[in-house]
């Protein structure tokens, strides 16, 4: 808890980086003016009297007007959980202090070390040099928060805070919620921008419409774009941050050695009752420093070298260990002897024939 603290109080204590928060209020803002006081007190007709008003667009406007602050209160409520919520970190004592070895071992740390899947290629536990402590499985480091983040997927400056074990659900709960009313926007606004197209209509309120509807139109596409992004990494179990790592050293993509399965991966971050998933309760079970690993796939370390004993080895440990490089060298220069050995006959024959044709063309010619 003061580790919670002390974050959010160093996080809170640069109000320059809430620029991109108050961007993201303001966008909120300009959309809500547009869409409430210009198109849906259009329909509602309220500067009309009752007898005169279209008795079918007021029922629309009614509508669309409940809709449209139900799904902006759920944006507004997931974005302020989103930014408030502290993403989880390493916790004091319990072993995960940065020791001496002899420590380590005498303080139950090699019970923490059998536990984990991600190590360094000796098989010693990683550790981060900023806060002096061990990391757990997929926890990282943050420079700009200053903070080791449980199974970070990445910082977000427009929440001006890093997307984590605690968060994951609000942030992906944000995406959807601002999606769905943002594709209401654009959709039902429409019809209101072709009547302020009307010789009758200020241009002015022209001109606001069609700057908000072209930006709900851009905002669709930008959002649905990252949104299809996050429940890909969602459906595979990996975070962005494991994303990138797998790009930086070209690994494949199509599978994860924390997935459990399609329903697991997604009760990982939305919470074990699928009818919570889509709101902002239930969060998902767990303390964030233990990812299990399904049967098979963890690593295990023997003698000098550590090898993975099932197909989904650990990415560090298929790309970092050394001894694995020179098992591969070693198997690839042996097939490379075995080429080498199976050309060579074929290879003197050659050189005998050239040699043989190049004596006896003297031969010949004599």
């Amino acid at each position: 808890m003061d580790g919670e603290q002390t974050g959010l109080a160093a996080r809170f204590g640069e109000a320059s980086k809430l620029l991109p928060v108050f961007a993201v209020l303001t966008v909120i803002v300009v959309v809500y003016v547009n869409y409430v006081y210009l198109h849906c007190m259009r329909l509602l007709q309220l500067d009309m009297p009752e007898a005169l008003r279209k008795a079918e667009d007021e029922q629309r406007g009614t509508h669309e007007v409940v809709a449209f602050h139900a799904l902006t209160g759920m944006v507004l409520y997931c974005m302020a959980r989103t930014v408030l919520t502290y993403p989880g970190t390493v916790p004091d004592g319990e072993g995960w202090e940065l020791k001496p070895d002899y420590e380590d071992s005498e303080g139950g740390g090699e019970d923490k070390k059998a536990d984990l899947v991600e190590k360094k290629h000796t098989g010693e536990r990683r550790h981060c040099k900023w806060c002096l402590k061990y990391k757990p499985d997929r926890c990282h480091h943050c420079r700009i928060c200053n903070v080791c983040v449980l199974r970070m997927d990445h910082h977000c400056p427009w929440v001006y805070n890093c997307i984590g074990f605690r968060n994951h659900k609000y942030f992906f709960l944000l995406l959807v919620y601002a999606v769905i009313d943002l594709i209401v926007v654009a959709i039902t606004m429409f019809d209101t921008v072709w009547w302020s197209t009307r010789i009758d209509v200020p241009i002015s309120m022209m001109i606001g419409l069609m700057a908000a509807q072209t930006l709900a139109a851009f905002l669709v596409v930008l959002i649905t774009s990252f949104l299809s992004f996050h429940i890909w990494l969602l459906t595979k179990a990996m975070t962005t941050v494991e994303f990138c790592e797998k790009s930086l050293k070209k690994a494949s993509y199509n599978s994860s050695q924390y997935s459990h399965g399609l329903y697991n991966n997604i009760c990982a971050v939305l919470g074990p009752n699928p009818l919570l998933w889509f709101f902002p309760i239930g969060l998902p079970q767990g303390d964030g420093l233990i990812w299990p690993t399904p049967s098979g796939s963890k690593a295990s370390s023997s003698g000098d070298g550590d090898k993975a004993s099932g197909p989904r080895a650990s990415l560090l440990e298929k790309d970092g260990d050394g001894n694995g490089a020179q098992h591969e060298s070693a198997s690839a220069s042996a097939a490379a002897g075995e080429d080498e050995a199976s050309s060579g006959p074929a290879r003197g024959s050659s050189r005998k024939a050239r040699g043989g044709a190049s004596r006896s063309k003297p031969q010949a010619a004599g």
